[in-house]
């Protein structure tokens, strides 16, 4: 839209310390000269630099207004988690920021979640089909999120946004609601997908959003799930947004574990509902979200300024580096194991399996990297068939 201004070359996430020094010529297309940690502004394309330099606002800058909005040129889920802890940890206490960003495949499982229990990891492993070749494979991601809540699929179908704001105006569903609004401006969803008059996009009990559509094959369908992180002084809510993933029909597949009724967990379990697509580009839903959420604070039309955040200018950003380290190795709770018993007394009367016996195993470490993926190096485990 018109009324959104997007800045997107030359994001840096520090101010330029007072002894750097640009001797640069308009028709400059080298690397920025600058010392480390700033070499943020990396190979560019050809620009006019006395014009880009007037409208750039550097990251800490930017900062302190009361009202933020960012969009991640990136779609690494360890990266964007990074930048996002980082709006979090870094931002004014009394300032609201919407940060908005699209992965690439991943799963992204909640902070109190075992993955054994809630992923099928030999599907995540072999990847996703591609539209070239069914045998040409597509990386899936597996990251551990900071927040609460279930496990939840991206791909670059579908568009996350997270609302970082001080705690005394947070509520569960004030910012779904918001999302809510824009995705029924946008036509959602009886122009999106087919539903006569009386279906709509609500927020339900649980805080999802989710999209009731009244014809032949509809229905209640999630299309949103939250999860939220509170510190003392700021919080956080987010959440995904079911657009146009191509992958829809084998997000069920992935999420559930041949592992379950094996293992006896501490975490928290992901709650299972039916979703779907609302037919929406990305472009008009993050428009609509950020008109939204100028409209909920306020914000005039100058003020409607989003920042792109480009992938190597936030690894410049030692926080962020530090974060996306941070994501690439995480510890699964102990929980204990076992296999199936063939013995009658764990048979039920129908002759079936009951839930097996649990054998006492030692806490398991779990490594996850985007080079490995997730994989342990417990001998002798009954899980490792699923590894």
């Amino acid at each position: 839209m018109s009324s959104i201004t997007r800045l997107s070359q030359g994001r840096a996430f520090s101010s330029l310390p007072s002894s750097a020094s640009l001797s640069l010529s308009p028709s400059s297309s080298t690397v920025i000269p600058l010392t480390s940690p700033h070499r943020a502004l990396l190979q560019t394309e050809r620009l006019n630099w006395p014009q880009y330099f007037n409208q750039t606002r550097y990251f800490t800058q930017n900062l302190i207004r009361p009202f933020q909005i960012y969009r991640s040129a990136s779609s690494d889920p360890y990266v964007n988690l990074s930048i996002e802890h980082h709006l979090l940890q870094s931002s004014p206490p009394d300032s609201t920021i919407l940060f908005l960003y699209t992965n690439r495949p991943s799963i992204v499982i909640g902070r109190n979640q075992n993955p054994w229990l809630e992923v099928n990891l030999r599907l995540l492993r072999d990847g996703l089909p591609t539209s070239e070749s069914q045998d040409k494979k597509q990386p899936i991601a597996l990251v551990r999120r900071r927040s609460g809540g279930g496990t939840v699929f991206h791909d670059k179908g579908n568009t996350n946004y997270s609302v970082i704001c001080p705690p005394a105006v947070f509520d569960r569903d004030r910012h779904a609601e918001m999302v809510a609004r824009a995705l029924r401006k946008l036509g959602v969803p009886h122009r999106t997908c087919g539903s006569r008059p009386g279906g709509g996009v609500r927020v339900n009990e649980r805080h999802d959003i989710v999209v009731d559509i009244l014809s032949p094959s509809g229905g209640m369908f999630k299309i949103s799930g939250s999860a939220y992180k509170l510190t003392r002084t700021r919080a956080l809510h987010h959440g995904t947004c079911l657009l146009s993933s191509p992958n829809l029909g084998s997000v069920s597949a992935l999420l559930r574990s041949p592992a379950e009724g094996f293992i006896k967990a501490r975490g928290v379990e992901s709650v299972r509902s039916p979703i779907r697509n609302v037919n929406v580009g990305t472009e008009e839903f993050v428009d609509a979200v950020v008109d939204e959420f100028c409209d909920m604070y306020g914000v005039e039309d100058g003020g409607k300024e989003v920042l792109v955040i480009r992938e190597e200018e936030a690894l410049a950003t030692e926080g962020i580096n530090k974060g996306v380290r941070e994501l690439t190795v995480s510890l699964v709770p102990y929980f204990p194991c076992g296999c199936p018993s063939t013995d009658t007394q764990h048979r039920t009367q129908s002759g079936s399996l009951d839930k097996p016996p649990f054998s006492p195993s030692q806490p398991i470490r779990l490594k996850m990297t985007p080079a490995t993926g997730p994989h342990l190096s417990l001998q002798n485990s009954p899980m490792m068939c699923v590894s």
